[in-house]
């Protein structure tokens, strides 16, 4: 009698062969496979075709260890080296996946995407499929869910802004389901093409590309009809889109928003991201590298658009002038999107020379501007000197304002009580380097403030400048910023900076003629253009009427330049680029709120929004995590270090981003357009 046949008490058979359980989810079918611990993941998947017998292209197919939440990719793996026995069941599954895809201009896309490889590379390769340079600055982020709805409704709610906005594409059939990155076979695979060697030939209203479609876009469907498509911001169609949204309603609520975005280390499916499932594409990381108009159309549409839902949503702070300001920008870019979709074939060369001098004129990179060649920048450090009223508070009204003879040297302000004793010793004296910058502003009320939290040894002193004129204040504004990163006005971005403040605060005035006002059209629809806080507080025609006078200020604007003023003025708020988590700091009773942004971290009281303490980067000698206890501790050379545990999210979220904008701060512009993968893996993984 064979041996092979007789099964052991073990599971195993007696000539040391053992049952493996596969489950194949394109036929539903489960198969089981003699096999032994010797045989490797290669030619388990071999046997399982040939016993399967059925045509089919396998070759995006691999095995999946649900129990471990692992992909078995190492094909000359042996079952024994992965520590896969008898007890173990593995899935025969596609790596490419059907996911719906929500872009930072909330309309939804059906996409293919690898869910094999790790976060990181899938977005990389969704980014150029659609044409988006540096795609290391955004991410995918989990749905937010609405704690008042019930599941069951919340499901409806979906599908009804699904509906109600709808798919980019509307895919009928398969080919109208773009494929993200490399495919074995046949398949699509983007080229991806956004070096800096390609032509910058672009339309004359909104950047988008003029090229042939394949260039672009290869074989995706998005070549089948306006390659621009996504460069196109689309008018809100209805109110209802805004009302039916999720807002958070207070910081802390906005912090729990941040819990959902994925782990870019690992795998789709080992965070057990669903086929089908909706999931976010936004800008992660707001530190926008080169952005520059003539190759990054659809980069800067999709900018504009995360920055127009954020403040429509109320996800971050504005005041009432600068909501008119916003509209108004997003009223002339909806007028001028319109048109340049109907006038899309009537472009001519003249037209592309007169963006190209726009643009050049513009100098808007976002990064700073041209450095000027003059010697005295060389040789002198530009100083300020000026009549600026001081005043502290205190603890429950502001002190008067009281006027000092001010001069602001390198990053230190000193204040004296008149202009003769400048030359003596001043009264006051503040170094602003890691100093924390808000404005407090009112252009109708010839306000302009600029609040200072100044570092001291037990926490931030807090100080408020009060400048008479608008150059006065943008001079002093832009010279703090500086001083607060350590940087005087001799650095090459002095003048832009002051320029972007004159040129921010030139858009929210009120025009002085009324007669040159448009008459209020109907095309005018308030309730798509500021949020719901101002349409609580204003009728609709004053609102309307409001827009249309501070449109004037920028109906002279070409469309990618207005887009451009757009995410400048979103820069310019305070709670600009601030991504906020709960947390428990050592010494502290209760959670308060930690945040990140690209050059510190700040210590937030959640009730008044106001910054406690501030650690920059650049201070920054290590940070480590307690994984165990959710513990992120984060060390400084000259000040003692910070500790504090993560509540309500994963510390490996906050260690990311921590890591992140590390990573980020280590571009240059004379570096190839490769992104050095393994770096941004060591710098945010935690355990790689």
């Amino acid at each position: 009698m064979a041996l092979d046949g007789i099964r052991m008490p073990d599971g195993c058979y007696a000539d040391g062969t053992w049952e493996l359980k596969m489950h194949v989810t394109d036929l539903n079918k489960d198969v089981s496979l003699r096999v032994t611990g010797e045989i490797h993941i290669g030619g388990v998947m071999l046997k399982l075709v040939e016993k399967l017998d059925v045509k089919k292209d396998w070759s995006d197919h691999a095995l999946w260890w649900e129990k471990k939440k692992t992909w078995l990719l190492k094909t000359h793996w042996t079952l024994d080296k992965y520590g896969i026995q008898a007890d173990a069941r593995l899935l025969f599954t596609p790596q490419h996946k059907l996911l719906r895809l929500q872009l930072p201009n909330m309309k939804h896309m059906k996409v293919k995407v690898n869910f094999s490889d790790r976060v990181f590379k899938a977005v990389s390769d969704i980014c150029k499929t659609f044409n988006i340079r540096h795609p290391e600055e955004l991410s995918l982020l989990r749905k937010p869910r609405d704690p008042k709805k019930k599941k069951k409704k919340l499901e409806e709610c979906e599908e009804e802004a699904l509906e109600l906005e709808g798919p980019l594409l509307t895919p009928g059939s398969a080919s109208e389901i773009i494929y993200i990155g490399p495919m074995k076979g046949s398949i699509y695979s983007s080229p991806g093409l956004y070096s800096k060697t390609m032509t910058p030939t672009y339309d004359s209203r909104d950047g988008s590309p003029l090229s042939p479609t394949s260039a672009w876009f290869g074989d995706s469907p998005l070549s089948e009809g306006n390659p621009s498509i996504l460069a196109v911001s689309q008018p809100i169609s209805s109110p209802d889109i805004l009302v039916k949204l999720y807002k958070p309603p207070s910081l802390l609520d906005k912090a729990k928003i941040n819990q959902g975005w994925l782990d870019s280390s690992r795998s789709l499916m080992e965070q057990d991201v669903k086929e089908n499932e909706v999931l976010l594409l936004r800008f992660k990381y707001h530190s926008f590298f080169d952005l520059n108009p003539k190759y990054d159309a659809i980069r800067v549409n999709q900018l504009y658009e995360q920055a127009k839902w954020a403040i429509l949503l109320e996800e971050i702070e504005c005041t009432e002038e600068e909501m008119m300001m916003f509209a108004a920008l997003q009223y002339h870019i909806n007028k001028l999107s319109i048109m340049s979709s109907d006038n899309h074939m009537n472009n001519s060369e003249k037209e592309v020379d007169e963006v190209d001098a726009a643009l050049s004129d513009l100098e808007i990179t976002l990064e700073g501007g041209k450095t000027s060649n003059t010697l005295g920048d060389i040789t002198s450090i530009p100083e300020l000197a000026d009549y600026v009223k001081v005043f502290k508070p205190k603890k429950l009204t502001l002190k008067g304002p009281k006027q000092y003879w001010c001069t602001f040297k390198d990053i230190t302000i000193s204040c004296y009580k008149s202009r003769e004793e400048a030359h003596g010793i001043p009264a006051h004296q503040m170094n602003l380097r890691g100093c924390e910058v808000t404005p407090d502003v009112n252009i109708s009320g010839q306000k302009f403030n600029i609040k200072l939290l100044i570092p001291v040894a037990d926490g931030m002193n807090e100080i408020w400048l009060r400048c008479d004129t608008e150059r006065q204040y943008a001079q002093w504004m832009a010279a703090c910023r500086l001083a607060s990163k350590g940087k005087t006005m001799a650095d090459s971005s002095y003048n832009l900076e002051v320029q972007n403040i004159l040129s921010f605060l030139k858009m929210q005035h009120m025009n002085p003629d009324p007669q040159i006002i448009e008459p209020i059209t109907t095309d005018i629809n308030p309730e798509c253009l500021v949020s719901p806080r101002y349409l609580k507080k204003y009728k609709n025609k004053q609102i309307s009427a409001r827009i249309l006078e501070a449109h004037q200020n920028v109906a002279q604007m070409s469309l990618i330049e207005a887009k451009m003023r757009f995410i400048q003025a979103w820069q310019s708020l305070p709670e600009f680029g601030i991504t906020h988590f709960l947390a428990k700091f050592q010494g502290g009773k209760r959670e308060e709120l930690i945040g990140i942004t690209y050059n510190r971290l700040i210590r937030i009281d959640a009730s008044t929004r106001d910054a406690i303490k501030t650690w920059r980067f650049s201070n920054m000698k290590q940070w480590n995590v307690n994984w165990e206890i959710k513990m992120v501790t984060v060390e400084f050379a000259d000040e003692p270090s910070l500790s504090f545990i993560c509540a309500e999210v994963d510390c490996k979220v906050v260690h990311e981003f921590i890591g992140g904008y590390i990573f980020l701060s280590t571009r240059a512009k004379d570096q190839n357009e490769s992104l050095d993968e393994e770096m941004f893996y060591k710098l945010t993984s935690g355990w790689v």
